[in-house]
């Protein structure tokens, strides 16, 4: 199963999969529009201070949960599930499973849910971006789509190993889809002749009490030997094709301290593998 789904994403891949993907999440993770996040301390979390820290780390929930449009989800409202009807014309049935994420969700004891094969197809009529896209095309899209937030995850619990020591669980509480807006870093690239991303997230991180904010900024790489362009890895497509740039926003002091050191645990890291 995995080595067919290889295949057939290769050409996908090579066709640039910012296509489908350019201008946003299709899901429409950025309406309605949350409030603006900053790093601040979680609601009822309480603060670390020099004579201790009265959050008990090791069992450690946030309060709330969010769904995927940046909303405080009340456990008291029974929502409606997804909906997950055929489409107006379509053709071929699409699969209404959904996959469990690797991706810690703040708030529960589980991980963030991934939208089925027939949620992302509806998302793409919905915002007319699925003219081109045929049902075969959507395991694919999928697979793609997945595999760069799991991606994107990796890379945003590697900056948080600098925090290891006081927060070992950082969860995912909410994200916003913002692909109309260049950050500061892609803007100031742009000037020098280095291509825009084909879309950024914002997310919001809660470790253990409080609330950090990372950009993603995503960018399509043409990869000319389609044999290394996608991979399996841990049941996620891998693709080379997109690359991400994960990078705390400078909300705050800590956070461009933590660039800094970031930086120097890159280059004594390339050192020593040298």
């Amino acid at each position: 199963h995995g080595e067919r789904l290889i295949a057939q994403s290769r050409p996908h891949i090579m066709a640039s999969p910012q296509n489908v993907l350019k201008g946003g999440c299709p899901l429409g993770h950025d309406k309605p529009k949350p409030a603006e996040t900053t790093q601040q301390a979680a609601p009822k979390a309480g603060a670390c201070t020099s004579d201790g820290c009265p959050v008990d780390h090791s069992s450690y929930k946030h309060p709330v949960a969010y769904n995927v449009y940046g909303q405080v989800i009340d456990p008291t409202n029974q929502m409606p599930p997804p909906q997950q009807d055929p489409w107006p014309g379509q053709k071929v049935p699409l699969p209404k499973e959904r996959v469990q994420s690797n991706i810690r969700k703040g708030g529960t004891e589980s991980t963030w849910l991934y939208p089925s094969e027939q949620m992302f197809f509806n998302a793409l009529k919905r915002k007319g971006k699925g003219d081109d896209v045929n049902e075969e095309d959507v395991k694919v899209i999928v697979a793609i789509h997945n595999g760069m937030n799991e991606k994107t995850w990796s890379n945003v619990m590697d900056w948080e190993k600098m925090h290891a020591s006081h927060c070992s669980d950082p969860t995912l509480l909410k994200f916003r889809g913002r692909p109309d807006e260049l950050s500061p870093k892609a803007r100031f690239m742009s000037w020098f002749g280095h291509p825009t991303p084909f879309d950024r997230h914002d997310w919001v991180i809660d470790r253990c009490g409080t609330q950090v904010r990372y950009i993603i900024d995503f960018y399509y790489k043409p990869v000319s030997d389609d044999s290394q362009a996608v991979s399996l890895k841990n049941g996620f497509l891998h693709t080379q094709n997109i690359t991400v740039d994960v990078r705390p926003a400078l909300d705050s002091f800590g956070a461009a301290v933590d660039r800094v050191k970031y930086q120097f645990k890159k280059l004594w890291s390339f050192n020593s593998s040298a």
